[in-house]
């Protein structure tokens, strides 16, 4: 008997929970309406089959809201899996892929096909209409081989590395991607850069992400990480930052490792106009529904200041 009065109620209470999630979500709703978020998704959201239905159902909703989404992805080991596959060694410095000619083209066909439309297609699948580009598309992403240097310990001269087809953005152009502001359409870009001369330069995506952002003046860039945000030397999430406070935290160590790219990234963009930067854990569902529509939010947000 207490068995079926207890499923009603708590059926009538999920209901209720939700409406009020829903009413709550009302403000930023209106408040976001028109503006333009860029989602850099990677990671495992993008790995695990329920984060990954889970991620295209938010960004369908997103859209529907009335915000403009754009999707930058990665897939490091994506691509990591086919070159296995292949038997070509890949080798890494500071992070960073080196990339002949051979090997941009496998970095190409998994991010630009396989990648892109995997994400593109799960979006679609739950309503949404999304499309899938690279930076080579419309010149988007117009890129330059990029330098790096190391300094010898012993001699102390520094050494410039050559990371092949590894490139960095020099110009996005945002109308490529503002033509589907007033759209069903939502962009989703592999990070692919396109040279002077044509040739194909594979893109770092939180530095492609960055540029994207501030070319077209976002008014976020969320960041999907496999940590909860930027961590204190206690290792407790810091909820808040500006700009200020994020160089102190570079300069003492306190980030470091695989975080530096990313807190980097995120300084560059609000430097650079993006209204503010978010860096969330993706492996949390519905990750970006509690940043973006609750008054707490999650993860880390870079400000202004």
């Amino acid at each position: 008997m207490s068995d079926k009065k207890s499923g009603p109620k708590s059926m009538e209470t999920h209901w209720l929970e939700t409406a009020q999630t829903l009413s709550e979500a009302l403000p930023y709703m209106r408040r976001f309406a028109g503006q333009t978020f860029v989602i850099k998704y990677g990671g495992h959201a993008m790995g695990e089959e329920k984060l990954a239905e889970d991620f295209a159902r938010d960004i369908v909703l997103i859209k529907q809201v009335g915000i403009n989404p754009v999707v930058v992805h990665g897939g490091g080991p994506q691509i990591g899996a086919m070159l296995e596959r292949l038997k070509m060694k890949s080798e890494f410095i500071d992070g960073l892929r080196v990339t002949d000619r051979d090997t941009v083209d496998v970095v190409e066909m998994v991010l630009a096909g396989s990648i892109n439309k995997s994400i593109v297609g799960a979006i679609n699948k739950v309503g949404g209409r999304a499309v899938g580009l690279s930076g080579k598309d419309g010149d988007l992403i117009r890129a330059r081989k990029l330098r790096r240097s190391v300094k010898d310990p012993d001699s102390n001269i520094e050494k410039i590395l050559d990371l092949g087809f590894v490139g960095e953005p020099i110009a996005v152009d945002p109308e490529v991607i503002r033509v589907f502001d007033n759209s069903r359409i939502i962009p989703v870009i592999a990070p692919i850069g396109v040279g002077e001369n044509g040739e194909t330069y594979n893109i770092n995506a939180d530095t492609a992400a960055g540029a994207i952002a501030a070319a077209l003046h976002a008014s976020k860039i969320i960041m999907m990480t496999d940590v909860a945000g930027v961590l204190d030397k206690q290792k407790k999430l810091v909820p808040t930052l500006t700009p200020k406070d994020a160089m102190v935290l570079l300069g003492d160590g306190t980030i470091s490792g695989g975080m530096i790219p990313k807190v980097e990234c995120c300084l560059d963009a609000v430097r650079h106009g993006v209204g503010a930067a978010h860096i969330l854990d993706g492996r949390v569902p519905h990750v970006l529904l509690l940043e973006i529509f609750t008054p707490h939010g999650v993860g880390t947000m870079i400000s202004r200041g």
